[in-house]
């Protein structure tokens, strides 16, 4: 399991809107290049979207992220999949700070056979989501 941590200069619902709406991801999301299909039941448990991800150069693999569990404007709980990369359980719980920016925690936690090289990639996995939430940051500073 890795946890990133980073203050976002944005309001909690703001910040939560864009977790929460995967048209964002391609702008802020380190590896995620397009969205081919949103569920019109997005973003209700067990709501999909479809997408296409990097994994070097042009290389990309066409998967889907599912919702587990929403709690607007606290908590987003997605099983994201890049087989036959991997599967994952991503975590993204926001808290307000005092001085109106807010903290987001993004959990990752291996799913299936991927935990086996967890400790391996985790240092990689880690600055990844470090990453994309500089991105993020920078994606609602320039109004995104």
């Amino acid at each position: 399991m890795t946890t990133a941590t980073q203050r976002i200069d944005a309001d909690q619902a703001r910040v939560f809107a864009a977790l929460a709406d995967p048209t964002t991801y391609p702008e802020w999301l380190v590896g995620a290049k397009v969205i081919r299909s949103i569920d019109p039941t997005w973003p209700s448990p067990g709501s999909t979207f479809h997408h296409r991800v990097g994994i070097a150069g042009p290389l990309t693999l066409a998967d889907s992220s599912s919702v587990i569990a929403i709690r607007a404007p606290h908590e987003l709980v997605l099983e994201v999949r890049a087989r036959p990369a991997g599967r994952a359980r991503v975590e993204f719980h926001l808290r307000p700070a005092p001085d109106g920016s807010t903290e987001v925690e993004f959990r990752e936690v291996p799913i299936g056979l991927t935990r086996i090289l967890a400790p391996v990639v985790a240092p990689l996995t880690l600055g990844r989501n470090h990453r994309s939430l500089n991105r993020l940051g920078a994606y609602l500073r320039g109004g995104g």
